[in-house]
């Protein structure tokens, strides 16, 4: 699955902010995506599926970025991008073959395995996680920059930062960073 199957896309102007949902801490990011500035990223993982075409319009009308995290099926649906979480995603390669222009992927990368993924897909944007401790992950080993940064480097694509991003941290971000993607921030 080279590429695209085939078709090498890109899809521009990866976004610089992105919020993440989460089936525990941010089930429906909704009212978090209202506040949003135009051009961000919103990152559906673990939404129920009876609010997905709520959210989609939502950030049709709002000029953010969706993604669907880990179905692809339901990205194509939408109209959506799709992220691939480090276990895949379902139905992959018709998402890669029929996918709309500008409708992102993005690939989960925690190490070189998820960087060589990345690759191999053709990813827009890759989401290296963790760069710092994460309330997600407690006691979770954290990147930490220099680690962080040489994986950025070694994408060849946009590099997006997650994993305890908060305004503090965001600062502290190699220059390399494209973005960076954050649940707690919003809540």
């Amino acid at each position: 699955m080279g590429a695209g199957i085939g078709r090498k896309r890109r899809a521009g102007n990866v976004p610089r902010l992105w919020l993440l949902s989460d089936p525990a801490r941010l089930p429906d990011p909704r009212a978090a995506a209202l506040r949003l500035p135009r051009g961000s990223a919103v990152l559906a993982r673990g939404v129920a599926p009876a609010l997905l075409p709520g959210l989609a319009l939502l950030c049709r009308q709002r000029g953010l970025r969706l993604l669907v995290g880990g179905d692809a099926r339901a990205a194509l649906a939408l109209g959506a991008g799709l992220h691939v979480p480090e276990r895949g995603a379902p139905g992959l390669a018709a998402f890669l073959l029929a996918r709309r222009p500008g409708a992102l992927l993005s690939v989960a990368v925690h190490g070189r395995a998820g960087l060589a993924r990345a690759r191999r897909l053709g990813a827009d944007a890759v989401l290296i996680s963790p760069v710092f401790p994460t309330r997600s992950h407690p006691g979770a080993p954290a990147l930490g920059l220099h680690a962080w940064a040489w994986m950025a480097r070694h994408a060849a694509r946009p590099a997006v930062a997650l994993g305890g991003v908060d305004a503090r941290s965001a600062r502290r971000l190699p220059r390399i960073a494209r973005g960076f993607a954050a649940i707690s921030w919003f809540l």
